[in-house]
């Protein structure tokens, strides 16, 4: 049986694979490297703050999502195709190495997500 998340290393491991994943996708990985080039060791940072804080509410991370997502949409405007990949892999992400009650509030915080994000951009 797969451990659940309980901790920042456990968010870590989530985040680098899922961005691993990302960065060779077709359909979502030009975003991080035509549409916006991320400075990955930034990026990974503020993302484990942000799902630390999601999950232990540590209230690490301070940033807004949405403004930072529709800077990227005006570049290149984002579709449900899109949206339903980058869930796609981040549940593969997730799945591979961990199940439990963090991890299934780690996908469902993370649906919720990309149905705002569709819905205000």
């Amino acid at each position: 049986m797969k451990p659940d998340i309980a901790s920042r290393a456990d968010i870590e491991k989530v985040v680098h694979l899922f961005y691993d994943k990302v960065k060779t996708d077709d359909t979502i990985g030009f975003f991080f490297t035509k549409v916006v080039p991320i400075d990955w060791d930034k990026h990974f940072s503020v993302m484990c703050a942000f799902w630390e804080n999601v999950l232990f509410y540590t209230g690490e991370y301070e940033g807004n999502p949405l403004v930072t997502h529709r800077k990227i949409n005006q570049k290149y405007p984002t579709n449900t195709q899109h949206f339903a990949r980058w869930m796609e892999l981040f549940n593969e992400a997730v799945d591979t190495l961990f199940a439990g009650p963090n991890a299934d509030q780690m996908k469902q915080h993370a649906k919720a997500i990309a149905a705002v994000m569709q819905l205000k951009l």
